[in-house]
């Protein structure tokens, strides 16, 4: 039987740059590789493509773009006509077309998840797994996000959007006067947790706010909102022609800091996992309900991690990411597994899911 040509997509111009490394490097290790003939593509932290044939490993600890030799200039064509990869002869000064089934983007962070990307993909013609560059893009900026789910009452933080590094100390005020401390700083647009501060003082917010812009001129200051952080898995599937969409049950994570940062997921060995969460029956179907209430309404496909908090105010949204982390020790993966879908088998069903849909 042909194998299936999936073209892995990596790296990315993007503050999550290493994590993209990371996840892609798992996916590597658990793709069923008698079923699927892999190719590897590399996006450089200033935006270049390569098709890359060296060492996974580099890959991993993201050394890839060091490995010169192995890196083959390349480009996702925009062209449906061509149905692939754009791969360029040195010698020749030409370029040679190689068709791919499927691209599988395992990257994440701004022009990776935001919507750039998938459009590049969507005009390529080539069926790619995760959301289009539309729900991509609704689902990256936080406060288009909120904005939407406001509409469909989903329970959320209060939260007030500064722009261009533009506020004044009546800002200030209302923030502290309507929200109060502690209160979380975080730029619109970033995964990952980069760029996000937990504030406690006047001094403090200012000082976030001003660091927070250089990662995205939209900044959000939002309300803290105590309770345990809890996240769901969603997942599309094709039945007998039909989409159905699946919540997992909801895992809960204890960060062992102040809040699950960039270094706590995916530096620090810190944080403890309980999978399922610990939340009655009713409060993990309510969870459950939402996931997918809040994936459909932000026109959502394939996959979605819906990141929640459970606490004195209830059930309260904190987020949604279209492409969720994949390394050995995140969540997403770690979810499907408890609800059944092991990590080869999740990912034959998002490519199964994004070529027939």
């Amino acid at each position: 039987m042909e194998k299936t040509k999936i073209c892995i997509i990596f790296g990315g111009a993007s503050s999550e740059h290493e994590v993209s490394c990371m996840s892609a490097a798992s996916v590597i290790a658990n793709i069923n590789k008698e079923k699927y003939d892999l190719r590897y593509l590399g996006i450089l932290k200033d935006g270049r493509q390569f098709l890359y044939e060296g060492d996974v490993e580099r890959i991993a600890n993201a050394t890839f773009a060091e490995d010169s030799e192995n890196l083959v200039p390349a480009i996702i064509s925009p062209c449906p006509a061509h149905h692939g990869i754009m791969i360029l002869n040195k010698k020749e000064g030409t370029f040679k077309i190689e068709n791919v089934d499927c691209f599988y983007p395992v990257i994440h962070g701004e022009n990776c998840e935001d919507g750039n990307l998938q459009g590049l993909l969507k005009l390529s013609g080539v069926p790619f797994v995760g959301s289009d560059n539309r729900g991509s893009a609704v689902c990256m900026d936080k406060a288009i996000t909120k904005t939407i789910l406001a509409t469909v009452d989903v329970p959320m933080a209060d939260w007030r959007l500064f722009r261009n590094g533009e506020w004044t100390e009546s800002d200030v005020l209302w923030c502290e006067e309507n929200l109060g401390y502690p209160m979380f700083v975080k730029p619109a647009g970033t995964g990952s947790s980069v760029g996000v501060f937990k504030v406690k003082t006047r001094e403090e917010l200012i000082t976030a706010l001003e660091n927070a812009m250089k990662y995205d001129p939209k900044v959000l200051v939002e309300e803290y909102i105590k309770g345990a952080e809890i996240e769901v898995a969603v997942i599309d599937e094709l039945r007998d022609g039909v989409r159905v969409t699946t919540a997992s049950n909801p895992g809960e994570l204890d960060p062992g800091s102040e809040f699950y940062d960039y270094d706590t997921k995916y530096v620090n060995d810190t944080t403890s996992y309980y999978i399922p969460a610990r939340l009655d029956k009713e409060t993990s179907e309510k969870v459950r309900e939402l996931a997918v209430r809040i994936f459909k309404r932000l026109d959502c496909r394939g996959l979605s991690r819906v990141d929640f908090f459970a606490g004195e105010k209830g059930i309260i949204f904190n987020e949604i990411n279209t492409l969720p982390g994949f390394t050995k020790i995140s969540m997403y993966p770690k979810l499907m597994a408890e609800f059944g879908v092991s990590y080869p088998d999740l990912i034959d069903k998002l490519i199964e899911f994004a070529k027939e849909s």
